[in-house]
């Protein structure tokens, strides 16, 4: 992994390079169109479901009053679209047991 923990792209291009056996730039490659196919899945308003990892869900969110904690002004914040993601039982299971 890169810095402080970080899983880059870089490090799932080495790991398909060095587990595969897949050229630098062929696992750079895939790597690319893997994520590219999920945000274009999620573009769409469709969800992501990857069996044993998770779910990322597109959620709309309507326009809602808050207020700004510095001055307790009342602000309306407008509608949005936002991503969630849900871990499946299976990487729960799997975080547990590793911490």
């Amino acid at each position: 992994m890169s810095d402080a923990g970080t899983l880059t792209r870089a490090d799932l291009s080495e790991a398909l390079h060095r587990q595969v056996g897949l050229s630098r730039a062929d696992s750079a490659r895939m790597v690319e169109q893997v994520l590219d196919l999920l945000c274009d899945a999620l573009a769409a308003g469709e969800n992501v479901k990857i069996s044993g990892f998770g779910t990322f869900v597109l959620r709309d969110k309507g326009e809602r009053i808050g207020r700004n904690p510095k001055t307790g002004v009342e602000v309306p914040i407008a509608p949005r679209r936002v991503l969630t993601f849900r871990a499946s039982q299976m990487m729960r299971d799997r975080i547990v047991a590793a911490g």
